[in-house]
């Protein structure tokens, strides 16, 4: 009988070990962009093990009266790992999780923040977006492709608040602009302007120094929505993936040039009915082939902007 006690005591005891996941060990640095506003800096290339899915980048917002948080990451881990750089700036509250969108890279670690007494908003179009089946698929992919640190104690959490399509708000006399500025990357694309610091973060609209992952967006709303990013005229631009930049209109333009380079060449190729495979190879891609992430997301993006034309000249 003891044998047996021993025995289901060391199933529990390994069972709580496998539960917990691995921290994150991969290097995070919290960069001051204004006199209220940081933001941690995702690795290059695609989520990988090596990157332990540190490809994205998160922001946060110190004020008299708590935090406020851009995004999540990519795994409960690397949330962990990001509270702990906020805390060695402020012991103020985690009041407030703003998700740009919910892609795996953004979100997956809202567990964190929840846990700690943070609401968590995002845009009312993401509702429903954890339940999907591409979510779950999508969940399955990151438990293979980053175990140990998405594994079965990862949770995809819905938003306490589905917002329209603009709010402005203040905690501890900060002012903070949200924007709806999807549909673009995806349909609940969020960005955020801290007014007093001049900084912007903008989600997955803009990838700075890597080939964007577009998609099936709907490239002609996305172009649209780069638009409305120029005209709030933010000082500092912090995109979802690279470096931040001090010169944003440069870097808006590059993604909306990307882009409609992407319509440019798959267009017309839509409208004769060439054949995808025989358009790509035939378009020059050089101008963006030595970026980061050309190979992973160059091909799709094409491809999926390929098949969007095809429905747009129905239309």
């Amino acid at each position: 009988m003891q044998r047996i006690l021993l025995t289901l005591l060391c199933l529990a005891l390994l069972s709580a070990a496998w539960a917990k996941s691995e921290p994150a060990t991969v290097p995070m640095q919290a960069v001051q962009l204004g006199p209220h506003s940081y933001f941690v800096q995702g690795l290059p290339g695609a989520a990988s093990s090596e990157n332990q899915g540190f490809m994205s980048n998160a922001g946060f917002v110190v004020t008299d009266d708590g935090v406020v948080v851009f995004d999540a990451l990519a795994s409960p881990p690397l949330a962990e790992k990001l509270v702990g750089l906020i805390r060695q700036i402020t012991d103020q509250p985690i009041k407030r999780v703003i998700v740009s969108h919910y892609h795996a890279d953004h979100f997956y670690g809202l567990q964190v923040f929840k846990a700690l007494g943070a609401e968590i908003w995002a845009h009312r179009l993401a509702e429903g977006a954890t339940r999907t089946e591409e979510a779950t698929l999508r969940l399955a992919q990151r438990k293979e492709a980053l175990f140990p640190w998405v594994d079965e104690g990862t949770q995809l959490l819905e938003a306490d608040r589905f917002l329209e399509d603009e709010i402005d708000f203040e905690v501890g006399g900060v002012e903070f602009a949200l924007r709806h500025v999807g549909p673009a990357h995806s349909r609940e694309d969020l960005a955020m302007l801290v007014k007093q610091d001049g900084v912007l973060y903008a989600g997955d609209l803009v990838f700075r120094g890597r080939v964007p992952f577009v998609g099936d967006a709907d490239s002609r709303a996305w172009i649209a929505a780069l638009d409305k990013l120029i005209a709030l005229d933010p000082g500092v631009l912090v995109p979802g993936h690279g470096a931040p930049s001090y010169a944003p209109r440069t870097d808006l333009v590059f993604t909306r040039d990307y882009l409609q380079y992407l319509r440019d060449q798959m267009g017309p190729a839509a409208r004769k009915l060439i054949p995808f495979d025989e358009a790509y190879e035939k378009t020059d891609w050089s101008k963006y082939s030595a970026m980061p992430a050309f190979d992973e997301a160059n091909r799709i993006n094409a491809y999926n902007q390929y098949l969007r034309l095809e429905q747009e000249i129905g239309e």
